[in-house]
């Protein structure tokens, strides 16, 4: 007769949190939307491995550290992502208008029109206050 191996689920729970956080934030820079829904489920994942160490008598730093990295991913994730869907209009006439831009006079033109299609839809903003340091 045998004796029943014990799998320790929260043994890895820290490691696991921080690099869902991780892979988080990477996801945030190349695709917003996607790295919005990883870092739900990352903080969600980190938030539920604290009192999991906490059982086992492991430290929380890694948790902590996955909460803190998930969070920030989700915070600037949802920005981006607000923004993309708030100037979404914009943005579409940008990528047509540089696909036909033959030239990088013209190039800088749909710079112009973006600049000021998005400043008409910023209230905050003054005519002529907004300028890109470099093409979107």
């Amino acid at each position: 007769m045998t004796l029943p191996v014990q799998v320790r689920p929260a043994d890895g729970a820290g490691r696991r949190a921080l690099w869902l956080a991780f892979a988080a934030a990477v996801m945030t820079l190349m695709f917003p939307l996607a790295g919005l829904v990883l870092s739900v489920f990352a903080l969600v994942s980190s938030i539920r491995a604290i009192p999991a160490l906490r059982s086992v008598p492991k430290p929380i730093g890694t948790a902590v550290a996955g909460v803190v990295l998930s969070a920030a991913a989700l915070l600037v994730s949802a920005g981006v992502t607000a923004m993309q869907f708030y100037f979404g209009e914009e943005l579409t006439a940008y990528t047509e208008c540089s696909r036909g831009a033959g030239t990088v006079a013209s190039q800088n033109d749909c710079v112009e029109q973006l600049e000021r299609a998005m400043e008409k839809k910023m209230p905050f903003v003054q005519p002529g206050q907004l300028q890109f340091p470099f093409p979107p």
